[in-house]
């Protein structure tokens, strides 16, 4: 594998350029490893961002979303509620604040949502912006006219993952199709939201489902881009998965490449069990 070509003044991988990444042999790892770094030092810096994230709603959603506790499909033992209680969500606001993380990130189950339902947000919303607080929502397809509700309530991101490739999307979720998601996104985008958009590695699917999720990630260019590894979760159809692939070697190979992308500052909401050891890569990661 060339790794020059993470090198580039401006990086534009090519997806040929971009499965050789995945395909590095165990050997040239540390030397990937050290050049994405050096590309991460030059344009971000040796900065991370620290967020918290709320449950604001729990459990039964209407989606069959393979990986998902929350889904339909689902007999995991959860927590089930329509709202958490509010002084647990302004507590957790005013840590945000009080401790200068870079935002409050709130995750509501479902996938539709009543215009009631969305004003209840809203009233939320308004009275954490009030704080100056930087919000952002986990939430399922919205109306453009709801959309437009939370934006003007203040709602300064939305997070809606494309989770896999539009081939394999197919193989974990029946509920609704990659169409929709990638629709939904860019109908949030000309609404002007920012958006936090990425996938889950270890589902089942091929090296080059994940590039070409990225491919796709690369024509949207969301502000943040969450990478996450299966965590199978006991009661979901995955949560027997087999991930012995997620092995210290290929997550840092997936880590560098959606580096390489240069969609924005990479996150770790998933799984971080996998990339602790190897190369001391989870210090350059």
């Amino acid at each position: 594998m060339n790794t020059a070509s993470c090198e580039k003044e401006a990086p534009s991988l090519s997806r040929d350029e971009a499965i050789a990444i995945l395909d590095t042999p165990d050997e040239e790892l540390e030397a990937l490893i050290d050049r994405a770094s050096s590309l991460r030092y030059k344009y971000k810096g040796n900065r991370v961002s620290i967020h918290i994230l709320t449950n604001a709603r729990s459990g039964n959603c209407s989606q069959d979303c393979a990986y998902c506790a929350q889904s339909c499909r689902s007999t995991a033992d959860i927590d089930k509620y329509k709202w958490v209680d509010e002084d647990k969500l302004y507590q957790d606001n005013d840590f945000v604040n009080d401790y200068h993380l870079s935002r409050h990130c709130i995750g509501l189950s479902g996938m539709k949502f009543t215009d009631k339902e969305i004003e209840e947000l809203a009233r939320r919303i308004r009275k954490m912006k009030e704080h100056g607080t930087h919000l952002c929502c986990s939430i399922g397809f919205l109306t453009e006219h709801q959309a437009k509700m939370l934006k003007e309530a203040g709602l300064d991101r939305i997070n809606h993952n494309l989770n896999s490739s539009r081939s394999f999307y197919h193989n974990i979720c029946s509920t609704h199709t990659f169409d929709q998601r990638v629709q939904n996104i860019h109908m949030l985008q000309g609404l002007g939201f920012e958006i936090c958009s990425g996938g889950i590695i270890g589902m089942g699917e091929s090296k080059e489902d994940v590039v070409d999720m990225l491919l796709e990630l690369r024509e949207i260019q969301p502000e943040a881009l969450p990478i996450n590894f299966l965590l199978p979760i006991k009661g979901t159809p995955l949560g027997n998965a087999d991930i012995s692939q997620l092995t210290t070697e290929y997550t840092a190979q997936c880590c560098r490449l959606y580096f390489c992308f240069r969609l924005s500052y990479r996150r770790w909401p998933g799984n971080r069990r996998h990339s602790q050891n190897h190369y001391g890569c989870r210090i350059h990661l």
